[in-house]
């Protein structure tokens, strides 16, 4: 990385993304337009180095890519790999804490105290709640435990899912529903932890290009609302309901005129469902904010920093959030695992 510096410097990445675009552009709603993107991965556009325009560059240099079938084929199809491969696979699991001999992982201890022994261990889980719940911190390096102490969190997700009776076909694939405030709700979200009664949104038809997504004469959307995580101490199961109508009432009112009479088959996650389904850390919804001391080296190292034969993949570590990021950090942790047996 320090090779890099000179680079980074040319690139002005001491800015933040919205300094960059601002340098660029006058018209306060191109620079949201502009700038918006490391909200994808977590991020807050004042807060988050300018490095990540890059998000914006590959989209527009390669597309932005969908599975037919959406990310549930993307799994179904590592997993048929998986089995190919005479990989066991082992579902409704949760592991406890990891098997540590000196400084070498052997294992996993399973919630009910089973033990799987292991010549390799690879963590998906998040990198924040690894090395709180399931490392000792004696067992940790001294480099980790100030990261640890150090870390800021992404934002938390609000993701309403629902159907439609009817279809809206100029709705696209992709749209982002911009709210009336930009700096002022962010800071709200990331810094003040208050879930303000504006949002901006994202709203995903995927609908719009594989029609398997619904019955014929319906649609499917879900929309995702960025909220503070549960460093805000919002009581979701309150929340959680109001901020599902708001946002109904809100798209209605704009974009998807009648979705109240149309609605169907609606649920929604809060920060509060990520903290206990997936065991992320505060509810956040990308592991660690992608700041620039959270970034490249900065962040989690796919190869742990004090313990042998521990690797790490996910939005937590490097390179970062978003599923681009998180099939490559397998890619990195591929290339890092030695070949015990060989080819």
């Amino acid at each position: 990385m320090v090779k890099q510096i000179p680079r980074l410097i040319g690139l002005q990445s001491y800015k933040t993304v919205w300094q960059l675009v601002s340098h660029y552009l006058k018209n306060d709603k191109l620079r949201q337009a502009f700038s918006i993107q490391p909200l994808l991965v977590g991020g807050n556009p004042f807060d988050t180095t300018s490095i990540y325009c890059l998000i914006h560059y590959l989209e527009r240099a390669y597309g932005v890519q969908f599975a037919m079938g959406g990310t549930q084929a993307i799994v179904a199809a590592l997993e048929k790999l998986m089995l190919r491969q005479g990989i066991e696979i082992r579902l409704n699991q949760t592991v406890e804490r990891l098997l540590i001999e000196a400084d070498t992982v052997k294992g996993v201890v399973l919630e009910g105290g089973q033990t799987i022994e292991a010549d390799v261990v690879v963590s998906n889980a998040d990198p924040a709640y690894l090395y709180q719940r399931m490392i000792e911190p004696k067992k940790q390096s001294l480099l980790t435990r100030l990261k640890l102490k150090k870390s800021q969190y992404s934002m938390g997700l609000f993701v309403l899912y629902f159907g439609t009776t009817r279809t809206y076909p100029s709705i696209a694939h992709h749209t982002i529903w911009m709210g009336e405030r930009y700096q002022e709700l962010l800071a709200d979200i990331f810094n003040r932890k208050i879930l303000s009664e504006d949002f901006s949104l994202y709203l995903h038809r995927p609908t719009a290009t594989d029609t398997s997504f619904a019955p014929d004469g319906c649609d499917s959307f879900y929309v995702l609302c960025p909220v503070p995580n549960l460093q805000g101490g919002q009581e979701w199961a309150v929340e959680g309901p109001a901020l599902r109508d708001r946002i109904v009432l809100a798209l209605e009112k704009t974009i998807l005129p009648e979705l109240s009479s149309v609605i169907t088959e609606d649920f929604f996650m809060t920060p509060k469902d990520f903290e206990h389904d997936y065991l992320s850390e505060h509810g956040a919804g990308f592991s660690i904010s992608p700041i620039f001391t959270q970034s490249a080296w900065f962040r989690f190292h796919n190869r742990a920093e004090s313990l042998k034969n521990l690797y790490l993949v996910g939005a937590g570590t490097h390179p970062g959030a978003g599923l681009p990021g998180v099939i490559s950090s397998a890619k990195v942790v591929d290339a890092l695992i030695p070949r015990l047996i060989p080819e």
